[in-house]
């Protein structure tokens, strides 16, 4: 099969707890699917329905996890990469054509040479199979994160999924952080070097306004 192209977006960069996510999509151009856009944009009721309709009609899949732990030991970017190169590894076709969102890109010199890749800015709400892949990576990591909050308790997981929000912020100084928590994000980093005493927040540390915190 000729011409495939493969949309890459991740989720999950800029939480404090759990996995980034990476999905690769190849939408088949004979099944299409109305309403794909930016995750950001849709409603999580409608996201799930999307993220069903793609995984049905779509020619491949794939989507893939970057732990907590690889994010402490290579940083949030080059995980995001690897994460990235691994989901379109993992997908049932080789495509021709690779488009990820944004505008940095795994290397992909020793396994895809023979595809043309591109960056695109803002490609989640502006090319149909990169927005596939923001949905699905998404409501894959929305879901696990969910699952995570029965595992650890008390931070509210499911509701913030990570980020760093009032109700977050307020569990991890009374709990302190769990296994998932990310040791090299702040405030965390500074409270575990003692740059600044625990509880209190970085001087530049940003809080998530939205106690329902949406992807990056």
């Amino acid at each position: 099969m000729r011409g495939l192209i493969a949309g890459v977006d991740e989720a999950g960069r800029g939480p404090l707890a759990g996995p980034v996510v990476a999905a690769a999509v190849i939408l088949d151009p004979k099944r299409q699917i109305r309403g794909l856009r930016d995750s950001k944009q849709l409603t999580p009721e409608r996201r799930t329905v999307l993220a069903e309709r793609i995984r049905t009609r779509a020619i491949g899949v794939a989507v893939v996890e970057s732990d907590h732990a690889e994010i402490d030991l290579l940083n949030i970017l080059q995980a995001t990469l690897l994460a990235m190169k691994r989901a379109l590894l993992d997908l049932p076709e080789r495509p021709t054509e690779i488009l990820i969102d944004g505008n940095r890109a795994p290397r992909l010199n020793d396994c895809f040479a023979d595809c043309e890749v591109r960056t695109v800015v803002q490609g989640d709400a502006l090319v149909p199979s990169i927005s596939a892949a923001s949905i699905i990576a998404k409501t894959h990591r929305d879901a696990l994160m969910a699952r995570l909050d029965q595992v650890h308790p008390g931070y509210g997981l499911a509701r913030h999924f990570g980020y760093a929000t009032r109700l977050h912020l307020s569990a991890l100084i009374r709990l302190g952080p769990c296994p998932i928590h990310r040791a090299s994000f702040n405030p965390l980093r500074s409270w575990l070097s003692g740059a600044v005493p625990f509880g209190v927040l970085p001087a530049d540390f940003e809080l998530c306004e939205s106690e329902l915190a949406e992807d990056d």
